[in-house]
């Protein structure tokens, strides 16, 4: 058994003819650029793309499959040098049982299962070039395609205040919405943890999964998970989340929820933060008020909170987030030690110090020991790193 580090939900800005993918999405973030980003700078073994139902992806895989830039793995997967992509699409639900939106993922085998669903995908769908459209069908519908099809389906950052399973207040339990035998893991979102997101019940029986949804290379691997697996494969992947045959996640690694955008409620007219909710803001009476991640699982929590029984959820703070650490120091950190998760996980304060200046390498050890302070963020707006 070997680890693999794996963020399974990153976007495609753009395609190789410069058509839009996802709208908000850098226009850099190609598909190639996210290959060779993913492998060569950012130290990502496996990495979810959840924009591949899109047919000029489709076509750029196969080519470059035909050219011998990318391989297909037998056991699920596509290959380009030290990473493996997994097949994905993000998908907005919006039927009768659902007063949403609700974003989820899923995910498929092969690029021929992808193909098969994207012509499905097609008929229900106004617009399949872009991404996270809206489906034009009932979401067990949905579910029951992509398991049919042999793939994963997981609703994405739950607790977001938009376009999420719990976020807006309209929704109490996943069962209103789907069914929860057809689940196969829930996404946290970069406002919560593990510790946070154990307080609901329902959730006991899910893989806790927790990933970048990066809308810039920059931002890949900001949130990622380590496996214990025998390859980086679709196959394998399936058992870790099972708990299958000695696969497993053995770990998350995320922001501190603090460092989210949606952590604290907060008044998007006056920028400040509400330490209880109302209706209208205290402040300015403003009626522009976000409910945060930390007072809607408060809301929803029916438990204690048992997340000692899964895996550890490891606060981590990513490098450009660090005070300092600006592109130039960036680039000089991996010219010398080569991906980011070198940087963030192997190399020594000694060796930083060779490189960058004390103070940088001490915050990039404290960050290890989860011993940064932190500004909370809220409203769109994300937190800060004290010094």
């Amino acid at each position: 058994m070997y680890t693999y580090f794996a963020d399974l939900h990153i976007h495609i800005g753009r395609t190789k003819t410069n058509k839009p993918v996802k709208i908000t999405g850098a226009k850099s973030l190609t598909i190639e650029n996210i290959f060779y980003e993913a492998s060569e700078h950012k130290g990502m073994d496996i990495i979810g793309v959840i924009d591949c139902h899109v047919p000029e992806i489709i076509e750029s895989l196969e080519k470059d499959i035909m050219k011998g830039k990318l391989t297909e793995q037998p056991n699920g997967g596509i290959r380009y040098n030290n990473t493996t992509l997994f097949l994905g699409s993000e998908i907005e639900i919006y039927d009768e049982h659902c007063q949403g939106p609700i974003h989820v993922l899923i995910y498929l085998p092969s690029l021929q299962t992808m193909k098969v669903f994207s012509k499905w995908f097609e008929k229900n769908v106004k617009n399949i070039n872009l991404s996270s459209q809206r489906i034009y069908t009932k979401g067990k519908g949905l579910q029951e395609k992509v398991k049919e099809l042999d793939g994963l389906f997981i609703p994405a950052h739950i607790f977001t205040p938009f376009k999420s399973l719990y976020g807006k207040g309209v929704h109490k339990s996943l069962t209103e919405v789907f069914d929860p035998t057809f689940i196969d893991a829930v996404e946290l979102g970069l406002s919560s943890d593990t510790e946070m997101a154990s307080r609901i019940k329902e959730l006991n029986h899910y893989p806790f999964l927790t990933n970048s949804d990066a809308h810039s290379l920059q931002n890949i691997g900001r949130e990622y998970q380590k496996l214990l697996l025998a390859e980086p494969t679709f196959t394998e992947f399936k058992k870790a989340l099972k708990n299958k045959d000695g696969r497993k996640i053995e770990a998350n690694y995320g922001l501190n929820p603090s460092l989210g955008k949606y952590y604290e409620t907060f008044c998007d007219a006056c920028l400040k933060t509400i330490s209880n909710f109302h209706e209208s803001c205290p402040y300015c009476k403003g009626k522009k008020v976000i409910k945060g991640v930390k007072q809607r699982l408060a809301e929803l929590a029916d438990q204690p909170t048992n997340f000692k029984i899964r895996p550890p959820y490891i606060h981590q703070v990513p490098l450009p987030f660090l005070p300092g650490v600006g592109k130039k120091t960036l680039e000089k950190l991996k010219d010398h030690f080569g991906t980011e998760m070198n940087v963030l996980h192997h190399v020594t304060y000694k060796q930083l110090c060779e490189v960058v200046p004390n103070k940088i390498a001490s915050l990039i050890v404290k960050q290890r020991e989860g011993k940064l302070t932190i500004k909370s963020g809220g409203g769109g707006i994300y937190g800060k790193v004290e010094i």
